[in-house]
């Protein structure tokens, strides 16, 4: 059974930093790339922007809008993704969500919410 459990979200300052990590159940994690997600107020599920990723041999990619900012990185032993968020702005906002690239099926955790005060 597929798990994901998102944490570390919260409420911060423009500016301000926020570790996010997710741990993995049920899946081959060792194999898989992960990605993390985000859903901003008024986006529907399915339009869910992946924001980072990180291949199983530590590749990552990087939508524009977070690229020198965000960090994402992985513990294979402990089977769990984190996303080191520094210099965050109020378009930050959003839930994110862990999830495999491409996603896995229609699993997703519970997110957590990251919201970035001005």
């Amino acid at each position: 059974q597929v798990q994901l459990v998102e944490s570390g979200g919260g409420l911060v300052q423009s500016g301000g930093s926020l570790r996010l990590s997710c741990a993995a159940s049920g899946i081959s994690f060792g194999i898989r790339q992960m990605g993390w997600y985000r859903q901003a107020a008024g986006i529907e599920r399915d339009e869910r922007d992946l924001v980072a990723s990180i291949t199983v041999s530590n590749s990552t990619i990087y939508i524009d809008s977070v690229k020198g900012r965000f960090t994402i990185s992985r513990d294979n032993l402990k089977r769990t993704v984190y996303l080191q968020m520094n210099s965050l702005k109020p378009e930050d906002t959003a839930v994110y969500y862990c999830n495999t690239v491409p996603r896995w099926g229609g699993y997703w955790g519970q997110g957590t919410q990251v919201t970035v005060s001005s």
